[in-house]
């Protein structure tokens, strides 16, 4: 039927049916299924399975149960697809095969693949025969495309094992910037990434897996969002769950409940403030005055200084320690970090004992003498978990 078209048509044609794919991952697997961070119209639902069907042959239980479970055990042995501790070349190379593997453990699927698709259409033809929705995809390739449909087969069959078994997957958890100090060593990837409808951001979604968007930074792009977006304004869609935004109360001077609350739910962004407004402002200052040989002690343990304690080694641990021998003011901060992180962690803790502990921890910080440590604390008490108006 289209079997004369130029070679830029058909590469615009794979491009289309390749993104249509991702979209249907990142919306309907993803974010709707797996984290029930939007709703989506009954049509909108079923076409998306049903063309995930057509060109993936994923059954959509077991995507979930697998990605559930991802997150429940990430960077662990029990993480069906971790670089951290399989390889980022197993990952890269064998992503695809690291899924077939995992969906075939009973277990995952019975205790992570719950409240998923169950309906006949489901029972007697998308689970059961998961293969034939590939085979109809190639002959309505080479029915309208002729043999070069069946190259345009092959990149569609390609996509997701490449892109999110392999790419996001792996580089995803192994390489690139961070925006949250998340208990993982997930990593945002962009631009690699660009096209691949928003999960390329994926230390953002590690770190607020519920929210339908994940973009946070200004200059990130998250196309499955905007495709929401749009969905949401059609009423295809209905938005759930996002990330906690930072709340201010310019007039509160003291820490009481309400910052409490506001701390407990928004870490995240308060750990990512401290490490730019503190301990990067220490590490400037203190390198400035440091001579050469200690410079490169700097230069080494920089890194380190930021990352979650849990992600470190032996050997990142030596040269933080290196590098915290070296300034009082560094090593101060420092421990001023891992005790507001500790706040948070302890989770029988009642809400009148992490005031307490909260308000020790800005007094005590305000006497410091360190001035960004100072001004960070100050700021803590006007934290709240509603913005003041008027």
């Amino acid at each position: 039927m289209f079997h004369s078209l130029s070679i830029w048509a058909y590469v615009l044609i794979t491009l289309v049916l390749t993104h249509i794919t991702i979209a249907s991952v990142t919306i309907f697997l993803h974010r709707h299924q797996t984290h029930r961070a939007l709703e989506l119209h009954p049509l909108v639902s079923h076409f998306f399975r049903f063309w995930l069907w057509l060109t993936t042959g994923i059954v959509t239980k077991e995507w979930v149960a697998i990605h559930r479970k991802h997150h429940a055990r990430v960077e662990t042995k029990e993480d069906p697809h971790s670089p951290q501790t399989v390889g980022l070349a197993k990952v890269l190379l064998e992503g695809a095969e690291l899924y077939r593997n995992e969906a075939k453990n009973a277990e995952t699927l019975d205790k992570y693949g719950f409240k998923t698709p169950d309906d006949y259409l489901e029972r007697i033809l998308y689970t059961r025969f998961s293969w034939l929705g590939i085979f109809l995809m190639l002959v309505v390739n080479f029915t309208l495309f002729g043999f070069l449909g069946l190259t345009i087969w092959a990149v569609q069959m390609a996509w997701i094992p490449v892109f999110a078994a392999g790419v996001i997957n792996g580089l995803g958890h192994y390489w690139g910037y961070r925006n949250f100090e998340s208990a993982d060593a997930s990593t945002n990837i962009i631009p690699i990434g660009m096209f691949i409808g928003g999960e390329e951001l994926h230390n953002n979604h590690h770190a607020f897996a519920s929210s339908a968007r994940f973009s946070s930074k200004w200059y990130e792009f998250d196309l499955g969002w905007s495709y929401i977006r749009m969905m949401q304004f059609l009423g295809l869609a209905k938005v759930k769950k996002l990330a906690p935004q930072l709340a201010f109360n310019r007039q509160k001077k003291t820490v009481d409940l309400d910052t409490v609350s506001a701390v407990i739910t928004n870490r995240l962004h308060i750990m990512s403030h401290y490490a730019r407004d503190v301990i990067k402002q220490v590490y400037r200052e203190e390198k400035s005055k440091a001579n050469d040989t200690s410079k490169q002690l700097y230069k080494r343990g920089k890194r380190w200084l930021f990352r979650n304690e849990i992600l470190l080694d032996q050997g990142a641990k030596q040269k933080l320690d290196e590098l915290l021998a070296q300034s009082h003011s560094l090593s101060v901060v420092y421990d001023y970090q891992q005790r507001l992180q500790a706040l948070w962690l302890e989770k029988t803790a009642s809400q009148e004992r992490l005031l307490d502990a909260l308000q020790e921890w800005c007094q005590q910080a305000e006497q410091t003498g360190i001035t960004a440590l100072e001004e960070f604390a100050q700021t803590m008490r006007s934290y709240s978990m509603s913005p003041a108006w008027g």
